[in-house]
């Protein structure tokens, strides 16, 4: 199966997401917590669904790593797997705001080969494969990379700025928060922003579909030993992790070093 052909699955399926999440926006939905502080509400879960019937049906030789779906006890599939957040920023919809999103990754060998990021609220889609240029609305776009005396446009988690307002070097200039990991790690794949931290224990699902954006948009998204993210079926939790331009790797790291693990 080519890589295309599995970006015209998972868009085609991002959009119909998209869709169903939709008619739950600001219509005050059911909601649960998970280990008593995140939530989870009864979109998420109709996505999550959908998501899975659907993707599963069209590949059925596919693995399936998703936040709202137990990993099953026994997978037998071999080779490519989803990877699925049927609703990245589920406190911001719960809110009722505009920066939430469903992503989705096609895995081989460790590294996404097609990912989609919908956010039906903003306008925006977000697509991408291993073999050519991400794409935003249907234009291609960039990663931007600041001269090295420039400061960074980073959005980072209220919870990082007093830490980053230690740092040596040029000054930062810090934007909004943006409640979504995936959103926001798509803002630097298109340039909006140049740059990002994450804060430790990052979901492979938080992260995959995005970070083919990023790396097909000229950057990394990447730990704090520079190397780039691998994915396993099992799912994992990473550290912190930094992503921008590939020129502006160095800054970010040191940076980096700022925040705590």
């Amino acid at each position: 199966m080519t890589y295309e052909a599995d970006l015209e699955l998972i868009a085609a399926a991002a959009d119909e997401a998209a869709g169903i999440a939709m008619g739950y926006f600001r219509k005050d939905p059911k909601v649960w917590y998970k280990d008593g502080h995140s939530p989870v509400s009864e979109a998420d879960f109709a996505v999550d669904g959908f998501l899975k019937d659907a993707l599963l049906a069209a590949r059925p030789g596919y693995g399936w790593v998703s936040e709202e779906t137990a990993r099953p006890e026994r997978d037998d599939a071999k080779g490519r797997f989803f990877v699925v957040d049927p609703i990245d920023g589920t406190r911001a919809y719960l809110r009722g705001e505009d920066t939430w999103c469903v992503s989705i990754a096609v895995i081989e060998s460790g590294r996404p080969v097609a990912g989609a990021i919908v956010a039906p609220a903003t306008g925006d889609r977000f697509l991408a494969t291993a073999e050519g240029a991400t794409v935003r609305n249907g234009a291609a776009c960039r990663v931007t990379a600041p001269a090295p005396h420039e400061g960074l446009r980073l959005s980072v988690p209220d919870s990082m700025k007093r830490h980053l307002a230690s740092a040596e070097g040029p000054p930062i200039r810090t934007e909004k928060a943006i409640p979504s990991l995936a959103y926001r790690l798509a803002l630097v794949a298109c340039g909006q922003i140049d740059g990002t931290l994450v804060r430790p224990r990052a979901n492979d699902w938080d992260i995959a579909a995005a970070d083919l954006l990023i790396e097909r948009a000229g950057g990394l998204l990447c730990g704090r030993d520079g190397e780039p993210t691998l994915y396993r079926r099992e799912g994992r939790r990473h550290g912190l992790l930094i992503a921008g331009s590939r020129d502006a790797t160095g800054r970010l790291r040191q940076l980096a070093e700022t925040i705590p693990d």
